[in-house]
Order: structure tokens, then C-alpha cells, then sequence
């Protein structure tokens, strides 16, 4: 088990989340106002005053402890190694401005030899083995070799890498993305063929939850285009297509045959909240369907539907 003392506890506790992404993540920042950021991993997450709050799930804090612990979802354990690992000793100085900040240089993680572990670990989250063979023989899904890590990659029409979300395959449950990522080209399934239909999705697992379905009911999970949207909006601040995730403008601007939406966002209030605003949005232009899984995300109403079948089969 993972130890941590009351020096690493401390200086953990001594930087405020601004500060700590100024010096070390520098590319999440969005100035929103002249003395307030938001995140573009989570553009409903407000930081200013020293304080952070994410209205689309209505808690905040003040410390990057807070933040990875609440947000990111890491064990306090996890999270006090993970901020004393990039940070100097001495206390934190808080920057004036990020304007002089170079942007991030995008850069995949280092690919383990193989892929058990991530196999494994998204076969108990009930994927289908030949839909993770598909993705990862495309190089859409690998393992890291530090931490062996998820990693879901995105590409642009280039066939280039351009974003990677990573999911970590332990317990502490790391979710977080790729330097330099570009949400432009969050990580898809497009379909084969001139598919006029899209589905949309909160994360990658979500996604492969809903192909897993599919597949065992029956149907070709290849035939329609599958998009995560990595990450969603909360209530909608802007009341233009700037409010739309931009995983999402993007590629219905690479695929212009796209005409009905189906949209699969979480079953609670931020996923709601954000399929209405993307139905309000877009409804005037595309056929739109608000299709939200049974339970809380697709994921859970996959395993169910895995359960059910397993007892039925008794």
C-alpha cells in the first residue's frame, strides 16, 4: 500500500488548483473572463478567486488536492503522490498570466509490448473481445507502458494521431487525457460505408459499451459512426454553437452525409442537460434522438444486459 507523509501531505495541500495548472498543465486553461478560467477538459469547471467550482455537478473547492481527488477521481493517497511527483519543494508562487504559455506539444504515451492488461481490465467492463481486437489492431486502443494504462486514441483525416484519452485499468481509477490533445479529433468509430447516422457518447467505454450491445443483439456495430464526445458541457452559458462540444462540430464537418443524431449521454442531470442543449442546437439542421441508457451511463445497462442473459442461460 502507498504511503504518504505529513511533509508530502503539506506541500500538496499548498497549491491552489490555478496555480498548480499554470506551472504543470498550462494547456487545460481557457481564460473565460479577465480574473477566470475554465478547463477544456470540462468547460463548465470555473476557477477564479482562488477557488474552483464545476457547475455541471455542483460541488467545488480550492486545492488541486480537491480537484483530483473530486474530478479526476484519484485516492487522496494517489492524488497527494501524484502533485508531490511534479512539484518542487519549496511553496507554490502563484503566476500573474498565461498569456506567454506555449501550448502543449501533443505526444502518445509510450506503447507496452502488448495489451493484456487492458484487455483484461475492459472485458470485465463487459466489451466485446472482437470489438477491442478491431481497435486495437486500428491503433485506436493500446497500453501504456508506465502505469499500463488505457489509451484511446483519436485521429484527424490524416490518419494522424491528434488526442488520446487514458483510462487508468487499476483501482485508483485515473481518468484524464494526453497533453496536448486536441478534442477536435476525440476518439471515434467511423462508420463503414456512407452511414447517415451518429451516435454520441460521454467517454470511449461508453462507446465500445454500446457497439458490445449492439453486437449481441443482433446488429452490425460497424454500420453507423460512433463518437465520443470526451467530456460534456453543463448548463448551457453561451446560447450559440460555441456551447456545442467541439469533438462534435468537428465531425459533422468531416462527415457532411451525417443527417439524424443519437445521442447516448449520461442518465443523470449533467448528461440530461447537455443532450437538450445539443437537441436545441442542432435540431433545426439534423434529426436528432435522445436515446440516454436505462441506467446511469451505457456501460452500467451493458453489464446488466450481460447479467440478465447469464441468468436467463442457467
Amino acid at each position: 500500500m502507498a504511503y504518504v507523509s505529513k511533509e508530502q501531505i503539506e506541500r500538496a495541500k499548498q497549491w491552489d488548483l490555478l496555480t498548480y495548472l499554470q506551472y504543470f498543465e498550462p494547456y487545460e486553461l481557457v481564460r473565460c473572463s479577465r480574473n477566470a478560467y475554465t478547463t477544456r477538459t470540462h468547460g463548465s469547471l470555473k476557477i477564479s478567486n482562488g477557488k474552483w467550482f464545476w457547475w455541471a455537478r455542483g460541488f467545488g473547492g480550492r486545492s488541486a488536492l480537491d480537484y483530483f481527488i473530486k474530478v479526476r477521481g484519484m485516492t487522496f493517497t494517489d492524488a497527494v503522490l501524484h502533485i508531490d511527483e511534479q512539484t518542487p519543494v519549496s511553496s507554490p508562487e502563484p503566476q500573474a498570466d498565461l498569456q506567454a504559455s506555449p501550448p502543449a506539444r501533443f505526444e502518445l504515451p509510450e506503447p507496452y509490448e502488448d495489451a493484456k492488461r487492458v484487455v483484461a481490465y475492459l472485458r470485465k467492463r463487459g466489451i466485446a473481445h472482437d470489438i477491442l481486437d478491431a481497435c486495437i489492431q486500428s491503433g485506436r486502443v493500446y497500453e501504456s507502458r508506465n502505469y499500463h494504462n488505457a489509451v484511446f486514441v483519436g485521429f484527424d483525416e490524416q490518419h494522424t494521431p491528434r488526442y488520446a484519452a487514458i483510462r487508468g485499468t487499476t483501482s485508483t481509477r485515473y481518468m484524464g487525457e494526453v497533453p496536448g490533445s486536441d478534442k477536435r479529433y476525440a476518439f471515434s468509430l467511423p462508420a463503414d460505408g456512407d452511414c447517415a447516422e451518429l451516435h454520441l457518447f460521454e467517454s470511449a467505454i461508453d462507446l465500445l459499451s454500446y457497439c458490445t450491445l449492439a453486437q449481441l443483439q443482433g446488429k452490425d456495430w460497424r454500420q453507423d459512426h460512433q463518437l465520443s464526445l470526451a467530456g460534456i458541457h453543463g448548463p448551457a452559458e453561451d446560447k450559440d454553437k460555441s456551447a456545442i462540444p467541439v469533438a462534435l462540430l468537428s465531425y459533422l464537418n468531416r462527415y457532411p452525409q451525417i443527417q439524424r443524431l443519437v445521442i447516448h449521454l449520461d442518465n443523470d442531470e449533467p448528461g440530461r442537460l447537455a443532450a437538450a442543449m445539443i437537441q436545441q442546437q442542432l435540431g433545426q439542421t439534423y434529426s436528432t434522438v435522445n436515446a440516454p441508457p436505462a441506467r446511469k451511463d451505457v456501460n452500467d445497462d451493458l453489464m446488466a444486459y450481460r447479467k440478465q442473459r447469464e441468468a436467463a442461460s442457467r
